[in-house]
């Protein structure tokens, strides 16, 4: 073989490598500049709420995750993201928001869990205030926690976590003095933030506990792009805690049945307030409403 024909051989193999190297670079490079945002669909035919957020660089970030019968899909979500997940947050224990959270953690396979925040009321408080259901719910997610060996890291009111770029603000926290519909109205109230957009997760805060945060110092936080209606989008916050928010999405995660506040025998026939909230969102410049029952939903 000549030189000249050697030397072109390894001029163009040379500038293959350089090629192969600047599309492995390319695909390492991320391509969102705001973080990824999934709400995610029941997997039983009851209530449940489920969002997986993805950070610029591939962090990943849970809140709740839903009843135990939505673990596997859950499961499988994060195995795709990279079976890592940096911030496990739980807004309260009810089982439709932590039982996949509890089931997961009994059985992680290979999924590692850095850090789970949240605001937990104690056992007894739970006992004087919750149904005798409710209560059992609680304690699973105590012993659950016990027997992986894993605590909740607590939050604290106007508490700040930075996490690759994302400001998660803590709004509300645990409320002792709220003991009717206790758990729900203890529910952890967060504001998730970027240069690009905001969205707040009130969980299943009620009207008593809306109406304490709307008449403190962060009622003027609460202003964002997206808000996840609370209460699966029924018996939540009042029309003014939203008039505060004054979003331009909603996410609902809330099944047909509840959205249509159907108890078998066709909309309208239940006795849950979801067309009546509906109907306060009709007010507002709603650009687009985030159904779960319509299966996964993505906002970029």
């Amino acid at each position: 073989m000549s030189m000249i024909r050697t030397t072109a051989i390894a001029l163009f193999l040379t500038a293959l490598g350089f090629a192969a190297s600047r599309a492995q670079d390319a695909s390492q490079t991320p391509t969102n500049t705001s973080f990824v945002l999934w709400q995610l669909p029941n997997q039983t035919t009851t209530q449940m709420m489920s969002y997986v957020i993805q950070t610029i660089h591939g962090k990943v970030i849970v809140i709740d995750g839903g009843n135990a019968g939505d673990a596997p899909y859950l499961l499988d979500f994060l195995r795709a993201r990279g079976n890592s997940v940096e911030a496990w947050i739980v807004s309260h224990a009810h089982s439709d928001h932590v039982g996949a959270f509890c089931a997961i953690l009994r059985k992680p396979g290979e999924l590692k869990i850095a850090a789970i925040y949240g605001s937990m009321p104690d056992r007894l408080w739970t006992q004087q205030y919750e149904t005798e259901g409710s209560q059992k719910e609680f304690e699973l997610f105590e012993t659950t926690l016990t027997d992986a060996g894993r605590t909740v890291a607590e939050l604290v009111l106007g508490q700040v976590l930075e996490i690759d770029g994302i400001r998660i603000e803590v709004l509300g926290v645990k409320n002792p003095e709220i003991t009717k519909n206790a758990l729900n109205n203890s529910s952890l109230v967060i504001r998730m933030s970027d240069h690009a957009k905001s969205v707040l997760f009130p969980g299943d805060l009620g009207v008593e506990g809306g109406d304490k945060l709307l008449n403190s110092r962060y009622a003027d936080h609460l202003r964002s792009d997206f808000v996840q209606m609370a209460h699966h989008g029924q018996n939540g916050v009042s029309q003014a805690f939203y008039r505060r928010v004054n979003p331009t999405g909603c996410l609902w995660p809330t099944p047909k049945w509840l959205w249509e506040n159907d108890k078998g025998q066709g909309k309208g026939s239940g006795t849950w307030r979801t067309l009546e909230v509906r109907a306060w969102m009709d007010e507002f410049p709603i650009q687009a409403h985030y159904l779960m029952w319509e299966g996964l939903k993505r906002i970029e």
